[in-house]
């Protein structure tokens, strides 16, 4: 009897998009497995932030295929395992930060046993929740998102840049959070420009090239 090798959470074969028929990534050829984390790193123009979108079904590829769990991605596949943080906060300004958190949870649902306060305590933005969001800094709206991801059931997580905005100690939340969703059986893929700090959690690095 021979072991069966696990499936990835996501694996990518010869995925390639090109804009105005300019290649920015691909082929690319790589795979993300729970309790792992992958780093993709590129200068700006690599590509990045635009494989992420593809990954998350916000952008079409123009080649290759994307399976989650084994399968071909589909909408639905992609709602139920994929949370994305990308470079917007993704949040309506007229809202407060509770209001936020519980539209998106009703959009995406909620990890079990997990509570908005619990989040909010997490991420440092105990005693805000009634706080329109259009008044937060950069750096809270980043902790929203981050309580966001915290709060989804989806075991891998797209972080685009996590360390942007944050200041030292939101670095370190960043660091705090990363290992214990994988900790949990979830996975991560980050993206950076090598200008901040990866996460301290044994990782596979992705490196896109510049764009032509």
């Amino acid at each position: 009897m021979t072991d069966t090798a696990p499936v990835p959470l996501l694996a990518a074969r010869g995925l390639a998009f090109a804009r105005n028929e300019v290649p920015v990534f691909g082929p690319l050829d790589f795979a993300v497995e729970a309790g792992e984390a992958l780093l993709v790193q590129g200068g700006n123009g690599s590509g990045k932030t635009t494989l992420l979108r593809v990954l998350a079904g916000l952008l079409r590829a123009d080649a290759g295929g994307i399976e989650i769990e084994g399968q071909p991605a589909a909408p639905a596949s992609r709602a139920h395992a994929i949370a994305y943080l990308g470079h917007l906060p993704a949040l309506k300004g007229e809202l407060t930060v509770e209001e936020n958190l519980r539209f998106l949870c009703g959009l995406h649902g909620r990890r079990p046993g997990q509570t908005i306060g619990d989040a909010l305590a997490i991420v440092g933005l105990s005693g805000y929740e009634d706080a329109p969001a259009r008044q937060l800094s950069a750096g809270q709206k980043k902790r929203v998102g981050l309580a966001r991801m915290w709060l989804s059931p989806a075991p891998l997580w797209l972080l685009d840049e996590p360390y942007a905005n944050l200041d030292l100690d939101g670095i370190n939340l960043v660091n705090r959070m990363i290992p214990a969703h994988l900790r949990a059986g979830g996975a991560a893929l980050v993206t950076t420009h090598g200008a901040y700090a990866a996460p301290p959690v044994r990782t596979r690095l992705l490196e896109l090239g510049a764009a032509a």
